[in-house]
């Protein structure tokens, strides 16, 4: 008894595990793994951007032209003509292993994200705008001072450089001249 008991909880578990995934995540790994190469939520790639795309069709042309966007094209939906022709004639690839419910996570997802970037460009637009540029003020001397220091290092060290560098062609063409003489 035990045993059934331990396995029907392991099964739940695992049943929990694999469909644990709040639908908006699935949505978004499903968008990144399949859909991303070719389209955008709010820019236009390969394919069309697709923010408010739950706005424009009804859920079941979504699902149907998820699946097999061919099928729906050669069934003479006016809709998915225009947009295999306004996108050069590339067909969309056919996802028949997603899942309705896969397909609607999607569209959650993808809705969530078009308000969230939404809400960002309006709060943006509503900000005031202020100065993105601090002058230069020295009021710590100490500050200035160590600045025209640290120059007057690294002009010192250059000069001390450029002097060594010459003495050593001066002593080389020296000792040629001693030796070929």
């Amino acid at each position: 008894m035990k045993l059934k008991l331990t396995l029907l909880l392991v099964a739940f578990s695992l049943t929990l595990v694999t469909n644990g995934a709040p639908p908006i995540e699935e949505g978004k790994t499903i968008f990144t793994t399949r859909c991303a190469g070719c389209h955008n939520i709010n820019k236009v790639l390969t394919g069309p951007a697709l923010g408010g795309v739950n706005q424009r069709r009804s859920i079941d042309w979504i699902i149907n032209f998820v699946h097999s966007s061919q099928t729906v094209i050669k069934g003479g939906d006016k809709d998915a003509i225009a947009l295999f022709k306004q996108f050069n004639n590339i067909p969309m690839p056919d996802h028949k292993d997603l899942s309705a419910a896969q397909i609607k996570n999607v569209v959650e997802y993808i809705k969530t994200e078009a308000g969230a970037e939404n809400k960002e460009t309006n709060e943006k637009k509503i900000k005031p705008t202020t100065e993105t540029y601090s002058p230069i003020v020295f009021k710590n001397y100490g500050y200035l001072i160590s600045l025209f220091a640290v120059f007057a290092l690294l002009l010192g060290t250059i000069l001390f450089a450029l002097k060594v560098n010459k003495y050593k062609k001066y002593y080389y063409s020296q000792k040629r001249e001693n030796s070929v003489s």
